[in-house]
């Protein structure tokens, strides 16, 4: 539950029906997961690897600027990913303007509010290995 002045107001579960419809159009299988457990979420990067999925696009949340683990995860892993953010974090809190996993993304997106997620999408899309 988030602050919809600052997230929007739409489901989780319509942000995955969107996804996967845009990757359908694009010529991508798209998997969504979500998860509140920063273990969870390093379990998920680790099997990634396993499931030979060759793009992520992560918006790792308030663990963005907290999360050495998930950052080690991502390095551990190579796979490419793209950092995604709904709100302009750099318009927030001075607290959330750094990010552990920005310097080893392949990009950034912050403050499209959802259609970062489809930006992102996008690149993944056009991504040598994707």
């Amino acid at each position: 539950m988030r602050e919809p002045a600052v997230y929007g107001t739409l489901k989780y579960k319509d942000l995955e029906a969107l996804l996967k419809k845009e990757g359908v159009r694009l010529g991508l299988s798209v998997i969504c997961f979500q998860s509140n457990s920063e273990s969870d979420i390093i379990k998920r990067i680790h099997d990634a690897k396993a499931e030979q999925i060759r793009f992520i696009i992560i918006n790792a949340a308030a663990f963005t600027h907290t999360s050495i683990a998930i950052r080690d995860a991502l390095a551990g892993v190579s796979i490419r990913f793209i950092e995604v953010h709904i709100s302009n974090i750099f318009k927030r809190e001075k607290f959330r303007h750094k990010s552990y996993l920005s310097d080893i993304a392949d990009g950034v997106i912050v403050g499209f509010g959802i259609d970062g997620y489809l930006f992102a999408l996008k690149k993944a899309s056009l991504s040598e290995n994707c």
